[in-house]
């Protein structure tokens, strides 16, 4: 049987308006301990924001975070996928997009995230990316 992306995904995805300051991002990024959240236009996703790109597009180049908004610093072109694709997809979507994390995308609107280390966890349970991805964030 082939396994579905809704099968590995982390659900109830953290969003954040594209017109929010990048300090609510990064709060709740702090506050949720995740690595990413969903850039959303009302319902519809606009993108995903990492705190990598909120260190290097915005703090880095000396961008005030309580002015700076998110679509500022939003990865370039969102890729997503449907809770109803098979998990292969996701590995060829990552792949080809060079992307470690997908919005998961139902009727134009964010229901999860599929990231490397759900792939891993499911994949390769044994791998170090699996033992990392498993192991609780860190404060």
């Amino acid at each position: 049987m082939v396994q579905k992306v809704r099968d590995v995904m982390t659900a109830d995805p953290v969003t954040v308006a594209k017109d929010a300051p990048i300090v609510e991002a990064a709060r709740l990024m702090r506050d949720r301990g995740i690595g990413d959240v969903i850039v959303t236009d009302g319902d519809s996703v606009q993108g995903i924001v990492t705190d990598r790109d909120i260190v290097i597009r915005g703090v880095a180049d000396g961008g005030d975070p309580n002015r700076m908004r998110v679509d500022e610093v939003v990865s370039g072109e969102v890729a997503s996928i449907s809770p109803d694709d098979p998990v292969d997809r996701a590995v060829h979507v990552m792949r080809d997009r060079a992307v470690r994390r997908l919005p998961v995308v139902e009727s134009g609107k964010p229901v999860g995230v599929v990231s490397l280390g759900d792939l891993a966890m499911e994949r390769d349970p044994d791998s170090a990316l699996a033992d990392i991805s498993e192991e609780p964030p860190t404060r």
